[in-house]
């Protein structure tokens, strides 16, 4: 099985280096032929991937020790669920599951456009198999999933005990999903530029990719939040880990570009914006696989050290340098003969959005590699902590929540002061009116007060957009208001897809301000029968109760929730210990309203004295960070789906083929 992985990995690598070469020649040549075996040649690396991908799967699920990996990510005693998980659970498993998703990808982008632009596609192909290359090629030579352990240990050494999480089988997924899926629309832009062919034809054949990428990485980033809200035992759920930030930035410069090209689509502008944009997307996937595979930076989410940061940091540097060169090659044909006629217009309301979200992610870069960079040139690592991350991109937040309200509502090209009146009063009212109702109720913090009134003037200018469209059709077509709400967001699901994700952003927004400002932390030390409170909660400690299995022994701490003198749940945080890696770990116990998570952690218990110590938060409104995550992906699944024009020129198109088809058969002579 060993020799059918590695040969299946050497394989795929011969076939990525003829798909870019047949790729380059057909292009050159005029050889259409020789293009579409470059097609063929992707869809057969991706299965030699996954053959490779199958050898590592049925080696966990087997505890075959010969193999390396499986002798450090598994064990005997590991439950299934989490051999499966073991698979991106370590270094040379996590770049085989991205090569895996970037060549399946890659094998679908090639099935798409087998018979799409002869011009643009050949290129396209290169470039995801020029990738592919790379990862292949660390693969093959450098970190093999492969490797044999001579002789063989009769147990391995066990997955570490902070990946054996539920959210860990569906975090590096989600985020790896987003990143790889990145190189599309990418490699679609090298594309564009090679060959000259800067209209807005590749962006459109690649927006639905590029929602697909900002889906993923949204999820990625919750998943991985709420991850460490449950497991490391701290209470909250962002750090500005260095982990965290690779995983944040292309999610920014992802959502910079989605706003980006819809001014081009539109009025053919921004086009030097919309080039750095994917770019910059695609080169920060690659610095967080960095970040998190090379061990240069110590973090709770990096699980691996290794020799991998040079050849990460070479690629990266190519790929900047060279996709760099490309865009200031063909910088004269990306300059727009369109102009920014008026500050106070939607299209500056998109090019600060821009700036805003590209201010953000410099921030966290800057931040993130100071370290690394104080290291080199002074030999002493300065830690960037949350108090630099929190007071550069505060503001910014708030910038960018205003931005978010006015974009839906401000004119095309010039806004005059009676547009704007007539736009901005009702919900400019409302704002102002949450803050003062705010400050009335003792909320004295000026930040909380500027997100309330920010909060309610996105939401307002969000339900006036709906407001309007719903009264339109009422009026016009004589529907009832929820079949005009539904037939709106049908017929205009990419625009009102996108209103549904700031909704979802201003929930999330909230909830972190408010679980931010707002939380109460105590710790307690206290004896069976013994009680303290936190926040309006009494928790009562009704002693200990013990599980051991083969794997992990729990001993759980059971805490009665008592509120007006009633009983209300009972809780029951524990310390685990997992026997195969010598190592502890905690699990939360969690009592979640839409109003406050109670959240206990059991720090210990005194054997001698017989005290159990306590860790308690009461976090206000963290749920609303949850649920503006999964409202964020029902706007994106909204504006992914094909609307009602679309739908129809599909069928329109297949109704053609059909045709054609029927009318090719009629014709076709006997034996043909």
């Amino acid at each position: 099985m060993v020799f059918i992985g590695n040969f299946a990995l050497a394989l795929a690598l011969l076939l990525a280096v003829y798909a870019t070469g047949a790729s380059v020649i057909g292009a050159r040549r005029k050889l259409p032929a020789l293009v579409e075996s470059a097609a063929h040649a992707m869809w057969a690396t991706a299965g030699m991937v996954a053959v490779a991908a199958a050898v590592l799967w049925s080696a966990l699920l087997h505890n075959d020790f010969t193999v390396a990996y499986v002798a450090q990510h598994s064990s005997t005693t590991l439950p299934t669920f989490y051999k499966v998980t073991a698979f991106w659970g370590g270094q040379e498993g996590s770049l085989l599951f991205w090569t895996l998703l970037l060549t399946v990808f890659g094998a679908i982008v090639a099935w798409q456009n087998r018979r799409a632009d002869p011009v643009l596609t050949p290129y396209v192909f290169m470039c995801l198999s020029l990738v592919s290359i790379f990862f292949l090629g660390m693969l093959n030579f450098v970190t093999s999933p492969f490797a044999r352990t001579v002789p063989p240990p009769s147990e391995g050494r066990d997955l570490n005990p902070l990946l054996q999480n539920y959210w860990m089988a569906i975090h590096p997924p989600s985020l790896y999903t987003g990143y790889v899926s990145a190189t599309v629309p990418f490699a679609f832009a090298v594309a564009a530029l090679i060959t000259c062919r800067l209209d807005d034809a590749w962006i459109r054949r690649t927006r639905r990719w590029a929602l697909f990428s900002w889906f993923f990485l949204t999820l990625g980033n919750m998943f991985g939040a709420r991850w460490a809200y449950e497991v490391l035992g701290w209470g909250g759920y962002w750090a500005w880990d260095p982990v965290e930030n690779a995983a944040f930035m292309p999610w920014l410069a992802m959502t910079a570009y989605l706003h980006s090209v819809m001014i081009q689509e539109r009025k053919d502008m921004l086009k030097v914006w919309n080039m750095a944009l994917i770019g910059l997307a695609f080169a920060l996937t690659l610095f967080g696989t960095f970040i998190t595979r090379s061990g240069v930076i110590s973090s709770v989410h990096s699980f691996t050290q290794s020799g991998l940061g040079p050849y990460f940091v070479s690629f990266l540097c190519a790929v900047v340098g060279l996709y760099t060169a490309l865009v200031l090659y063909r910088l004269p044909q990306l300059r727009s003969e369109a102009e920014l006629e008026s500050m106070l217009s939607r299209e500056a309301a998109f090019l600060f959005n821009n700036l805003v979200l590209v201010g953000i992610a410099f921030a966290v870069f800057w931040g993130t590699i100071f370290p690394i960079l104080s290291e080199a040139v002074r030999g002493v690592k300065i830690t960037v902590g949350p108090p630099f991350f929190n007071r550069v991109n505060a503001p910014l937040a708030l910038a960018l929540l205003f931005l978010m309200g006015v974009g839906p509502l401000i004119a095309w090209r010039r806004a005059t002061w009676r547009n704007l009146t007539q736009s901005f009063s009702a919900p400019a009212a409302l704002g102002i009116a949450a803050g003062v109702a705010a400050l009335a109720a003792g909320i004295g913090q000026w930040y909380v007060l500027a997100t309330i009134s920010l909060a309610v003037f996105v939401v307002a200018t969000i339900g006036a957009e709906f407001g309007r469209g719903m009264r339109a059709r009422q009026r016009t077509l004589s529907e009832s208001a929820p079949q005009a709400l539904i037939s709106l967001v049908a017929k205009n699901n990419r625009r009102y897809g996108g209103y549904i994700v700031h909704l979802g952003v201003v929930m999330a927004f909230v909830g972190i301000v408010a679980s931010s400002f707002f939380k109460v932390e105590v710790k307690r030390s206290v004896k069976d029968g013994q009680s303290f409170s936190v926040g309006g909660y009494e928790l009562v400690y009704r002693g200990i109760s013990v599980k051991d299995t083969t794997h992990v022994e729990e001993v759980d701490a059971v805490v009665e929730v008592r509120k007006g003198g009633r009983t209300i749940a009972l809780l029951k945080p524990a310390r685990l210990f997992y026997k195969r890696e010598q190592q502890p770990a905690t699990k939360v116990a969690l009592r979640q309203t839409p109003l406050a998570d109670l959240y206990v952690v059991f720090a210990g218990l005194d054997e001698k004295t017989g005290m159990a110590t306590f860790q308690a938060f009461l976090t206000p409104m963290v749920f609303w960070l949850w649920a503006g995550g999964l409202v964020m992906a029902l706007g994106t699944v909204v504006a992914f789906w094909p609307d009602v024009r679309e739908r129809e020129a599909i069928a329109r198109a297949l109704e053609r083929r059909t045709y054609a088809l029927d009318a090719g058969r009629a014709v076709e002579p006997l034996g043909g």
